[in-house]
C-alpha cells in the first residue's frame, strides 16, 4: 500500500491554513533574500564594483570557513533550553533576535565604500567579508530556528505535505521576485542602483516579518513536553552530536543532493545576467522574460508533482525523478544561443524545479524523524544548521567556479564584450557544470538515502510510542 494519507498513530492535525500560510511567509523572505544574493552577489562585486574574480572568490572562501563553524554551532546552541525558553518558546525568540540585524547587513553588502576597486581592492575585500559574515551570523539565528520549527510544529505526514504546498508557492514567489525586482531597479554601470534595490528588498522583508509572527510561534504544549523530557535526556557535547549525525546515511544522502540542487539553481540563475549581457547583448529588462517563462513552468509543475507524490507517497522516488529532469534540462542550456529557444527550455526546466521544491521539505522532515527515532533526542536546530551550511557552501562553490572559469577563460571585469573563450566559459557555467554537480549529488542520494514509505511509517509509529 502507498500514499501519504496512510499516517500512523494519533498525531494531531491542529494547525489551520492561516497558520501554515503565516509560517510560510518566512520561506518567502528566505528565498527572496537568498535569491538576490545568489543572483547578484558575484556579478555585483566582479562586474559592477570591479573587484578581481580571484579576490572575490577569496572573500567567499573566508565566508565559507566562517559558515562551516557558525551554522551547526548556532543550531547546537539553539537546541538547548535557556532562561526564556519556557515563557517565549524554543525557536521564536531566536528568530526575533536574528531578523532585524539580518536585514541591516543585507543592505550593507550592497553598499560598499566608494573607492576604486582596481586601486584599493583590499578595502572592498574587507567590506565583502565583514558584511557577509555578520549577515550570515544573524541570518543563521533566524533560519536555523525557522527550518527547525517545521518538523516539530507539523508532526504528521499529511500536515507536512499540506503545509509544504503553501510553503512551496510562497517560496517560489520569493525566488521569482528575487529575479524580477533587481532588473527593474538596477542599471548596469550604476553601483548606487544596487543599494536602492537592497533597501527596497529589505523594506518588503520587514513588512513580511509582521505577517509571519503568528505562524512562527512555538506550540506551547510541545515546548512543555520538550522541557519535561529534556532533563531526562543524556547531554551530548557538540562534536559527539556531529559525529552521531554524520553516521546517519539518509542525512548524508539528502544533504549532498540538496547541496547539488542549490548549486544548480544558483549557477543557472546567476548565469541569466551574464548570458543576457554578453551572449545576447540585451538589457537587464530581458531577464524578466526569462523569469516569466520559468515562473509559468514552476506553477504548472507543482500541482503535477504534488499529485504524483500524493499518489505514491514515495519521497525517494520523487526526488530521483525530478532530479533527473533538472540534470537533463540544465545540460541543454549549454548549447542555447537563441532567446526564444531559451524561453522554451527554461519553461520546461521550471516544471522540473517545481517538483524538487514540492518534495524536499517532507524528505528533510523524514530524515529528522529518523534521527529522533534513533537517538530519542530532538535536534531540529542542529540539523537545520547542517542543512544551512550545505546550502551556503554550495553557493560558495558556485561562486568559486565562476571565479575559476572566468580566470581561465580570460573574462574581463567592467567590459562590454567578452572573447569567444570567455563566452564559452559563460555557457559552461550555465549548463554542463551545474548539471554535472547535480548528477554527482543524485548518485550519492541514490546510494545512501534508504527511507522508504514503509520505513517512514514505522519511524512515525515509534515516535508515537516514545511520545516524541
Amino acid at each position: 500500500m502507498s500514499g501519504i494519507n496512510e499516517d500512523v498513530g494519533s498525531i494531531d492535525h491542529t494547525h489551520s491554513k492561516k497558520i501554515m500560510g503565516s509560517y510560510s511567509v518566512g520561506e518567502f523572505v528566505y528565498e527572496f533574500t537568498q535569491g538576490i544574493l545568489i543572483f547578484m552577489l558575484f556579478f555585483f562585486y566582479e562586474v559592477e564594483v570591479g573587484l578581481a574574480s580571484w579576490i572575490t572568490g577569496l572573500g567567499l572562501i573566508i565566508y565559507a570557513l566562517w559558515d562551516a563553524i557558525n551554522d551547526p554551532f548556532i543550531g547546537y546552541i539553539c537546541d538547548h533550553p535557556v532562561r526564556f525558553t519556557k515563557k517565549w518558546g524554543r525557536r521564536f525568540p531566536w528568530m526575533l533576535i536574528g531578523y532585524i540585524p539580518m536585514l541591516v547587513f543585507f543592505v550593507l553588502i550592497f553598499s560598499p565604500p566608494a573607492v576604486n576597486a582596481q586601486e584599493q581592492p583590499w578595502i572592498i575585500f574587507g567590506w565583502l567579508v565583514f558584511t557577509l559574515c555578520l549577515f550570515d551570523t544573524f541570518e543563521t539565528l533566524f533560519t536555523n530556528n525557522y527550518f527547525g520549527l517545521f518538523p516539530d510544529k507539523f508532526r504528521s505526514n499529511e500536515e507536512r505535505v499540506k503545509a509544504s504546498g503553501i510553503y512551496v508557492y510562497l517560496g517560489i514567489i520569493g525566488v521569482v521576485l528575487a529575479n524580477i525586482l533587481p532588473p527593474m531597479i538596477i542599471v548596469f554601470g550604476n553601483v548606487g542602483s544596487y543599494s536602492i534595490m537592497a533597501w527596497i528588498s529589505v523594506s518588503i522583508s520587514f513588512l513580511c516579518g509582521f505577517l509571519m509572527l503568528p505562524g512562527i510561534k512555538d506550540d506551547k504544549k510541545k515546548v512543555e513536553e520538550y522541557l519535561a523530557g529534556y532533563e531526562e535526556q543524556e547531554k551530548e557535547p557538540f562534536l559527539a552530536t556531529l559525529k552521531t549525525a554524520l553516521k546517519q546515511k539518509s542525512l548524508i544522502g539528502f544533504l549532498f543532493l540538496f547541496m547539488a540542487w542549490i548549486a544548480l539553481t544558483g549557477m543557472v540563475q546567476s548565469s541569466f545576467l551574464y548570458w543576457i549581457r554578453f551572449i545576447a547583448f540585451g538589457s537587464a529588462d530581458d531577464v524578466l522574460y526569462i523569469i516569466l517563462f520559468f515562473l509559468i513552468g514552476v506553477f504548472i509543475g507543482i500541482p503535477l508533482w504534488y499529485k504524483y507524490y500524493k499518489k505514491t507517497g514515495n519521497n525517494r522516488k520523487t526526488m530521483i525523478y525530478t532530479s533527473i529532469g533538472c540534470i537533463f534540462l540544465t545540460l541543454m542550456l549549454t548549447f542555447i544561443l537563441d532567446l526564444v529557444v531559451l524561453f522554451i527550455v527554461i519553461f520546461i526546466w521550471g516544471i522540473a524545479i517545481g517538483g524538487f521544491w514540492v518534495i524536499y521539505i517532507p524528505t528533510y522532515s523524514d530524515v529528522i524523524d529518523e534521527s529522533i527515532s534513533n537517538t530519542g533526542i530532538r535536534r531540529e536546530g542542529f540539523y537545520s544548521g547542517l542543512r544551512r551550511f550545505m546550502s551556503n557552501f554550495s553557493s560558495v562553490i558556485s561562486a568559486l567556479l565562476f571565479a575559476i572559469v572566468h580566470e581561465l577563460t580570460g573574462f574581463v571585469e567592467i567590459a562590454d564584450k567578452q572573447t569567444p573563450l570567455a563566452n564559452l566559459g559563460i555557457l559552461l557555467l550555465f549548463g554542463i557544470i551545474p548539471a554535472s554537480i547535480m548528477a554527482v549529488g543524485l548518485i550519492i542520494f541514490w546510494k545512501l538515502y534508504d527511507i522508504t514509505p514503509e520505513k517512514s511509517r514505522n519511524i512515525r509509529a515509534k515516535l508515537e510510542q516514545l511520545k516524541l
